[in-house]
């Protein structure tokens, strides 16, 4: 890349490689040295965006989860996109029940490896393939009967088409989840979907707010503000902080390019949006891209001979090992595997309100999550547990990667060595692996930076007086600015010659016509009087 290469260069280039067209639901990421996610801006120059020295690592991704995938117009497309939510599955992002998680990985298993075939497939075949991070048996053994059954005959671009058409109506379907706390201190989720955003805690979906609800966010530091207007002219804040100024920075940008692309009708309607109401402080972006529906037309117009599809199949990935042969929960012992199962929402539950946010309202397309408890009465003939920790925490990692995601990695690591339930992994951007130790580390003090004791409470309040001065400097030096613009458009209005329509209008009334004979003449011969006094001063001696 040359130095002042465009992240649309890129971009184009990258899609140009992939044969693809429809290339405005994906995006480019990159973790910063400080281990924050970004998204490639394609406005801005790559190297200048890069913190890093090169070589640098990048990650092609679905940034906008279509609304309805089954519709894309291409099978290219699809089959993109089926790859990341097969990713999303494995990462924990995508939580459904028992019997829908049976039904999609009959799905990659049908696409990726096609019929069932008695002399290539042994007993408990399915059992080799790892989909999620741990598996029950009785999971497993669904698993290949809906192969067996239910799914002959389907070709890898069918299988793929049902897949998307069952993961889109699940409830966390295009959730790319970024960890916050509530005002009262609890552990959260905040995540931007096609239909809305959406809060998720301990199994549940606690909020959800459509677009066309969401009249502004904004953030300071840690804080992010979500301004909603539901019906009845109701108004409300909703107020999350994130673990670092840039990881909030990182989310309201999120929310800002999520809004425009799923809300507006056309890109000429997207404007620049300050994360401050004062026009001096804080930070602007604008989204640079086109909108869902301009998308969507687009596609519509593509003449062209399908793309060939080169199919991964059974080639291990580290980027999303959910077809792998490697050593899998079968090496563990049965009563302790049914400890480390990995839980699942059983079902739907209706949501209690916070007291400090929006009442709860289930989503379009599917109801919120229900707990565990419940969900076991409910579905008895279900109990068996499959995709998350009793906690929704896609941010535990239990893979291999350089980049530790705030304090849950300690968490993780701590249940692993109580033999508690692990939790997916949230996507991790990195492809080269680090000691573990050094991420434990790495996590254990960001996990002291989140809960300081005196000595963190005096830098935090240090913090906020430096954001302080910084701001009334900054307010002093617009004040200045404007001041000396005022000072130089005076002067052009009263000793230049300039005849525009503009200034003779100014000119010509009468309160301009008073200041400048009663106020501006004197004091014009009041200072020439003075630097002549100076002037001949500094001759005389």
């Amino acid at each position: 890349l040359q130095r002042d290469a465009k992240g649309q260069y890129l971009f184009d280039l990258l899609c140009h490689h992939l044969n693809l067209l429809e290339k405005d639901y994906f995006g480019i990421r990159f973790v910063d040295p400080d281990k924050q996610r970004h998204w490639l801006e394609f406005t801005k120059s790559v190297v200048k965006q890069m913190r890093a020295q090169p070589p640098f690592t990048m990650c092609f991704r679905v940034k906008f989860y279509p609304t309805d995938p089954a519709a894309l117009k291409e099978e290219i497309t699809r089959y993109l996109v089926f790859l990341q939510i097969k990713r999303d599955l494995y990462h924990g992002r995508l939580l459904c029940k028992t019997s829908d998680a049976a039904l999609l990985a009959a799905y990659i298993l049908q696409a990726e490896i096609g019929d069932y075939d008695p002399g290539k497939h042994p007993e408990g075949y399915s059992s080799k393939f790892q989909f999620f991070p741990k598996h029950s048996e009785k999971l497993e053994r669904k698993i290949a009967e809906i192969h067996k059954s239910e799914l002959s005959g389907q070709t890898p671009a069918t299988s793929e088409l049902n897949f998307l058409r069952k993961a889109q109506t699940l409830e966390t379907y295009g959730v790319d989840p970024h960890p916050c706390k509530d005002v009262s201190g609890n552990a959260a989720f905040l995540a931007f979907t096609p239909f809305g955003f959406v809060v998720l805690q301990g199994n549940k979906r606690v909020h959800f707010i459509k677009w066309n609800e969401v009249t502004k966010m904004k953030f300071e530091g840690k804080t992010f503000y979500l301004y909603v207007s539901q019906k009845e002219e109701k108004k409300i804040v909703l107020t999350y902080f994130a673990p670092t100024p840039e990881a909030c920075k990182h989310l309201w940008k999120c929310g800002i390019e999520n809004q425009a692309f799923y809300k507006l009708e056309k890109s000429s309607q997207v404007r620049t949006v300050s994360s401050s109401n004062l026009f001096f402080k804080g930070s602007r972006f604008r989204y640079s891209g086109r909108v869902a529906k301009e998308v969507m037309e687009s596609s519509a117009k593509i003449k062209r001979e399908p793309p060939e599809i080169h199919r991964a199949g059974l080639v291990p990935s580290r980027s999303c090992p959910s077809i792998t042969h490697g050593p899998r929960l079968s090496s563990v012992p049965r009563t302790r595997r049914r400890a480390v199962h990995i839980s699942i929402m059983e079902g739907l539950e209706s949501l209690r309100d916070s007291a400090h946010s929006t009442p709860v309202r289930s989503a379009s397309h599917g109801d919120a999550f229900m707990a565990p408890g419940r969900s076991g009465r409910a579905e008895s003939s279900e109990r068996v547990a499959v995709i998350a920790d009793e906690n929704y925490s896609p941010a535990d990692s239990v893979l291999p990667t350089p980049v530790a995601e705030h304090s849950l990695e300690l968490m993780l690591l701590s249940r692993q060595v109580n033999g508690a339930p692990c939790s997916i992994e949230e996507e991790k951007e990195s492809e080269a692996g680090t000691p573990v130790a050094g991420e434990a580390e790495e996590a254990g003090g960001e996990l002291r930076a989140l809960c300081p004791g005196a000595g963190g409470l005096g830098a935090a309040q240090a913090e906020q007086v430096n954001k302080f001065v910084l701001s009334v400097l900054r307010l002093l030096l617009v004040t200045v600015g404007l001041l000396f613009v005022l000072l130089l458009l005076l002067i052009v209005l009263t000793e230049s010659d300039l005849d525009t329509a503009f200034f003779r209008d100014i000119r010509q009334t009468p309160e301009f016509e008073q200041f400048h004979y009663q106020y501006f003449c004197p004091l014009r011969r009041w200072f020439a009087c003075k630097v002549r006094a100076v002037v001949s001063l500094l001759i005389d001696t």
